[in-house]
């Protein structure tokens, strides 16, 4: 396998360190190019001078004199979404939907994206969508759950016909088994201590919600043009099956490891070959059970507001999703209650409107909308 030029936006994240620990465990398979930050530019001058890339983005423009400065070998720029010029592969890994353009730059430049960020696919599908014909472009799913079908379409290596349908596996989150009574005064920190995965916090409060994985059924629609009433959830709290899919004969293929991101990390990284550090092996000797039961919709409402979003399609989910960033903001800097996140949601959603025409969607139309519903999703929270 040739070297891999990767650059990865949002590199000082969860995500974005592991993608380092890949690449530190297969220094001669991938070269970092560019790396990426926001404004956490004391962890990205360390990781610029382990790695040496070419390019360093900083969104921040009162902080990027300060890198150019610690980092004279480097080219410092502001714009994240130009990481994509000299890279074959770029690991978007920004939280939330501020990591649309580097979604849309690198598909628009026929390179291979590597999709930490679902909240750019989820709000502009519309118009991400066409951008994957583009020549050389190739998306390649790192959420562990899409990462897991994709693995599993390609082992089964069939046609669309005989698939029947897709099950994405949720850990349950912190508070699998509790109802809305037990969980009316649960805190930050306890919303934040998930029980099988390390990740950042806006991910982590998702996964607490099950927002994660509602956002993750419109995700799936949108990666593998599956109908939404051809991909089911269900609960798994051992997090070793990351996700399933079934045959029209029964047969079902599911992918199977211990939780560990840098294995999806490095599997986006290789695509189409794999990497050669075992991360997630399985000693099956000490794998005594696996567990499965369906979501509870009636404590976690998230679910049910994200199936309703992604069918009624349009700008539904760049609604939810603004919306829900909103919301889990307010918990993390606490101003609101734990379940005042869904209840922010369901009523953004109950306000959504069309006003664009949904056939011929433009990015400016996708972050009006986006726009639109965090005004909303604020009113509600200022009451």
């Amino acid at each position: 396998m040739t070297t891999v030029r990767v650059a990865i936006a949002g590199s000082t994240g969860s995500i974005g360190t592991q993608t380092l620990d890949v690449v530190r465990a297969e220094p001669a398979s991938f070269e970092i190019v560019g790396l990426g930050v926001g404004s956490s530019i004391e962890s990205l001058i360390e990781q610029a001078n382990e790695f040496h890339p070419k390019v360093v983005a900083v969104a921040d423009p009162t902080k990027r004199a300060a890198v150019a400065a610690a980092l004279p070998f480097a080219e410092v720029v502001g714009d994240l979404a130009s990481l994509a010029d000299d890279a074959d592969v770029v690991v978007n890994a920004v939280v939330g939907f501020a990591g649309l353009p580097v979604t849309i730059a690198t598909l628009r430049k026929g390179k291979r994206l590597a999709l930490a960020n679902k909240e750019s696919l989820i709000a502009a599908g519309p118009v991400v969508q066409p951008l994957r014909a583009v020549p050389g472009a190739e998306l390649v799913p790192v959420d562990s759950e899409h990462c897991a079908v994709h693995q599993c379409l390609r082992a089964a290596a069939r046609p669309a016909s005989e698939m029947a349908r897709i099950v994405l596996t949720a850990s349950g989150g912190p508070f699998r088994g509790r109802t809305l009574t037990e969980l009316a005064d649960v805190g930050v920190d306890q919303a934040l201590a998930h029980p099988t995965w390390k990740m950042g916090p806006k991910i982590t409060i998702d996964s607490s919600t099950l927002m994660n994985k509602g956002l993750e059924v419109i995700e799936a629609h949108e990666l593998f043009a599956t109908p939404y009433d051809q991909i089911e959830v269900v609960v798994h709290p051992q997090s070793i099956v990351h996700s399933m899919v079934e045959f029209s004969d029964g047969a079902t293929v599911a992918q199977l490891s211990l939780p560990d991101m840098r294995l999806p990390i490095g599997y986006a990284l290789a695509f189409p070959n794999r990497i050669a550090t075992p991360f997630g092996r399985i000693d099956w000797s000490q794998l005594s059970r696996l567990d499965f039961e369906p979501p509870d919709t009636t404590t976690f409402r998230c679910l049910a507001l994200a199936y309703a979003a992604g069918r009624a399609g349009g700008t539904a989910p760049a609604w939810l999703s603004a919306a829900n960033e909103e919301a889990v903001d307010a918990f993390l800097a606490g101003r609101i209650r734990w379940s005042q996140i869904a209840e922010t949601c369901e009523s953004v959603l109950q306000r959504h409107h069309e006003t664009t025409n949904t056939t011929s969607m433009s990015v400016d139309d996708i972050v009006a909308a986006d726009q639109v519903a965090r005004r909303i999703a604020k009113e509600v929270l200022s009451r």
